[in-house]
């Protein structure tokens, strides 16, 4: 069961990028010990050169003929494109998920991105976010010496 569980997971990111429409196998199956089922898919409105996803599973990262890498949340909403050089023909993530590893081999070289997000708090006059009456608190002083 947890093979199964293991194997859903990973054929589904394999399945991402492409629409549902022309799926390149029926949407769930089973052939001699491997079961197959599509989770998730969506368009990404180019040619996929190759594409890694962050370990935890937030993010989709798809390396595109448009000389980019376009960054997708589990969703399939994209969060942002990264331009890149036009020669880049490989893709892979840092385990940690915080760089991105781009080979290009016209010019032979290596490339290490980072990568953060921006996330928008909108605290407004409060001082915190989120329930008045949640069990746990946290505080940040950007002005502490």
């Amino acid at each position: 069961m947890k093979l199964t569980k293991i194997l859903s997971a990973t054929l589904a990111f394999l399945f991402i990028g492409v629409s549902s429409q022309a799926l390149p196998t029926p949407p769930e199956g089973q052939d001699m010990r491997v079961e197959w089922k599509v989770m998730q898919s969506w368009p990404t409105e180019n040619k996929t050169l190759g594409m890694v996803h962050s370990l935890d599973g937030k993010y989709v990262y798809i390396l595109n003929d448009k000389s980019q890498v376009q960054i997708f949340n589990r969703e399939g909403q994209l969060q942002g494109s990264i331009p890149i050089e036009k020669t880049v023909s490989a893709i892979d993530i840092s385990p940690q998920g915080d760089a991105l590893y781009l080979i290009d081999n016209e010019k032979n070289s290596f490339s290490s991105v980072s990568i953060s997000f921006v996330v928008k708090v909108a605290a407004g006059d409060s001082p915190f976010e989120g329930p008045a009456n949640a069990p746990v608190t946290i505080a940040v002083f950007t002005d502490f010496e």
